[in-house]
C-alpha cells in the first residue's frame, strides 16, 4: 500500500532536515496568490466527486486502476510525485489553464487529454485512454480539482522541471552514484519495488520514448527530488552522471506505430 501524501512528505522532511545540499536552490517565480493543496476531504459527493477520486487513484496506481492501458508497472505518480503536486517534478497544478498548447515533439498544438495519451504510450508503455472513457474523464477531473486556487494563465511556482546548466553525463561515474545513492531503493538491477518504488529500466520501466529517458530531463528531476531520503544532496554533475547511467540500461523500444 502507498503511504499517504502527508505521511510521505512528513517523513521526507524529517530525514532531509539533516541532509547537506550541494547545489543552491533553484530560482522560484512566485505567483501573486499562493496555491494551497486542496484537502481530499473537500472532494464533493456525487458523480463528479466519484470521477475525481477515480482520477486520483488512477494517477497514484495507474497499473491497477487503468490496467487495460498500461504496458509496464509505472504510475503517473512515479514521475509527477506527491500525486502531481510537487514543485519541480512536472506538477499537474494549473495545467488546465495553459492547454491547449504547442507541443514540440508533436509539432502542433495539442490538448491536455492528448498530452495524457502521450504519457500513456511512453511512460506507461501502453496505449492511449479512450477520449470518451471514464479513465480520461477521471484524470482530467482530478487535475482540474487539484488546480483550484491556481490562477489561470499564471505559472505555478515550480512548474515543469528544475533548470540545470547544460552538462555532459558520464555513465561510468553515474554507476558509482547509482550504487551509493539509488540502488538501496531501486535495486542494483533497477527493478525497484512497484508500486512503491518504480523500476528505472527493464520491462517494468518507461520505454525509450519517454521524457525520463532523456538525460537532461532525468538529471533535472533527480537533482531536485532524489534520493527520496535526502533530496537535493546530489550535485548537478552527479545528477547528470546517474541519469546517463540509467539511460544506458535497457528500456523497451517505443512503438510509434502502435495505436
Amino acid at each position: 500500500m502507498r503511504w499517504s501524501w502527508a505521511a510521505a512528505v512528513g517523513l521526507m522532511a524529517m530525514v532531509a532536515a539533516g541532509c547537506a545540499k550541494k547545489d543552491p536552490e533553484p530560482v522560484r517565480v512566485e505567483a501573486k496568490k499562493a496555491w494551497t493543496r486542496p484537502d481530499e476531504k473537500t472532494i464533493p459527493s456525487g458523480p463528479m466527486g466519484d470521477s475525481i477520486r477515480l482520477g486520483l487513484r488512477i494517477f497514484n496506481e495507474t497499473p491497477k486502476y487503468a490496467a487495460a492501458y498500461v504496458g509496464n508497472r509505472m504510475s503517473c505518480n512515479d514521475c509527477h510525485i506527491q500525486s502531481g503536486t510537487a514543485k519541480w517534478a512536472s506538477p499537474m497544478v494549473g495545467l488546465p489553464g495553459i492547454f491547449p498548447q504547442f507541443n514540440q515533439r508533436a509539432g502542433r498544438v495539442i490538448s491536455l487529454a492528448e498530452r495524457i495519451e502521450d504519457c500513456m504510450r511512453r511512460s506507461e508503455n501502453g496505449r492511449p485512454l479512450p477520449m470518451d472513457g471514464k479513465e480520461m474523464a477521471a484524470l482530467l477531473a482530478y487535475i482540474q480539482w487539484v488546480s483550484q486556487g491556481q490562477r489561470a494563465g499564471v505559472a505555478f511556482p515550480g512548474r515543469g522541471l528544475e533548470k540545470l546548466p547544460a552538462l555532459e553525463g558520464d555513465a561510468k561515474r553515474g554507476a558509482t552514484v547509482y550504487s551509493e545513492q539509488c540502488a538501496p531503493c531501486h535495486g542494483d538491477d533497477g527493478r525497484g519495488s512497484p508500486p512503491v518504488l518504480p523500476a528505472l529500466w527493464g520491462p517494468d520501466a518507461y520505454n525509450d520514448g519517454a521524457g525520463m529517458n532523456q538525460v537532461k530531463k532525468m538529471a533535472a528531476f533527480v537533482h531536485y527530488n532524489m534520493p527520496q531520503n535526502c533530496p537535493g544532496s546530489l550535485t548537478a554533475q552527479e545528477a547528470y552522471d546517474v541519469a546517463a547511467y540509467v539511460q544506458s540500461k535497457p528500456h523497451t523500444r517505443f512503438d510509434g506505430a502502435r495505436p
